[in-house]
């Protein structure tokens, strides 16, 4: 049975983001924490477009992910 290793990286990457990447953000000066967090759901969201491989619904959670991240970089301060 071959690993899945993209299912690895993204959950790693979504606990990084929930439990050190996340509450550290506040600390900074802004527009940095604003910044970070839309670049570090953007990068959750280009990981879980990777691992979707044409399933739909995980392409749409990739999707609203990645559009959050982009939002949250331009419009939402």
């Amino acid at each position: 049975m071959k690993p899945d290793v993209w299912r690895w990286v993204l959950g790693a990457l979504g606990l990084a983001i929930g439990f050190t990447v996340y509450p550290l953000l506040g600390r900074l000066r802004e527009p940095w924490p604003d910044l970070l967090a839309g670049a570090a759901f953007m990068a959750l969201g280009a990981a879980a477009w990777r691992y979707a491989q044409g399933d739909r619904f995980i392409q749409g959670v990739a999707a609203v992910l990645a559009l959050y991240g982009l939002a949250r970089i331009l419009f939402l301060r």
